[in-house]
């Protein structure tokens, strides 16, 4: 069975868990980066579902780009198959190209997300 990681940090994250049983996904919800990195370890995921928050100013450090980029750097170790799914707001969408130079990113949605989009992109795992 095909393996998602819901990692929702905030309220925006959209409830995506309808979409995710009508494929036949079996999700995993994480509150945070830190315990999806723990999960990482012990149950690598094949897709991976997060939100981006672009770092401005030194949000993170001041090295990073993103909330994402410990969580990705971890997921190159322990589940470099895992392929990633980014959902962003209008706000951050522009700040996104800085993220998928450094990482592999599957797909990037817009949230609003449309679920036919969502659908199209996660659909090849099915096979």
């Amino acid at each position: 069975m095909t393996l998602l990681y819901s990692i929702i940090e905030s309220p925006s994250h959209p409830d995506l868990s309808a979409v995710y049983d009508a494929l036949g996904i079996q999700e995993i919800k994480l509150p945070s980066q830190r315990k999806a990195i723990a999960e990482l370890k012990r149950r690598p995921p094949d897709w991976v579902v997060a939100e981006f928050f672009y770092g401005y100013g030194n949000n993170y450090a001041g090295v990073n780009v993103s909330n994402l980029d410990v969580f990705l750097h971890s997921q190159r170790k322990y589940a470099p198959d895992a392929r990633i799914i980014i959902l962003v707001t209008p706000r951050d969408l522009p700040h996104v190209d800085k993220l998928t130079a450094l990482f592999e990113i599957e797909a990037v949605l817009t949230i609003p997300v449309d679920r036919e989009k969502l659908i199209a992109v996660l659909q090849p795992s099915q096979r």
